[in-house]
């Protein structure tokens, strides 16, 4: 990505940004809390708020919404001699999320965790760290110096289209 003149506008209008649409469904401080979390394995309504500390109420209407966006499933399941249980696990769209949940754990690190790092990411075969990172098509690790942002031509005239102040007749 080149640093030259400064960028007044998105080329992407809010409306057809993925970008914005991901922040619309998790981008709330509890849904995030809870879907960190499911990503560690937590997946019952009484873990969740004991694990968060999180109001019953905001925890009930978050799970809610995840399971709307079909981030989560609700499925019920019964221990011997207890009652029937709803249990929230993570859909095939929330496990996706471990990606960018462990980009932002590698940028904490990073930035926020100073020397401690509780947690670390290893191969299972050779036991070597892994990173986060971009990658090209064939799997090559590409530099952040080399990467080009390249904008569909038709979102970038829809987006210019919405930025031009109509004219009364």
């Amino acid at each position: 990505m080149k640093d030259d003149a400064p960028i007044r506008r998105s080329p992407v209008s809010l409306a057809e940004c993925n970008l914005s649409r991901s922040f619309e469904l998790i981008g709330d401080r509890w849904t995030l809390l809870i879907l960190r979390s499911a990503q560690h394995g937590l997946r019952r309504f009484d873990d969740f708020q004991a694990d968060l500390d999180i109001p019953r109420t905001v925890l009930s209407a978050r799970l809610a919404s995840l399971v709307e966006t079909g981030i989560m499933d609700k499925r019920a399941y019964r221990e011997v001699g207890q009652r029937a249980r709803v249990e929230y696990p993570l859909t095939k769209m929330g496990r996706a999320l471990a990606l960018p949940f462990m980009a932002m754990t590698q940028w904490g690190d990073k930035y926020l965790g100073g020397k401690k790092l509780p947690l670390t990411l290893r191969s299972r075969t050779t036991g070597g760290k892994i990173s986060v990172a971009y990658v090209d098509e064939k799997g090559r690790a590409v530099d952040m110096t080399d990467i080009e942002i390249v904008i569909d031509p038709a979102a970038r005239r829809r987006a210019a289209k919405k930025r031009k102040p109509r004219t009364s007749a």
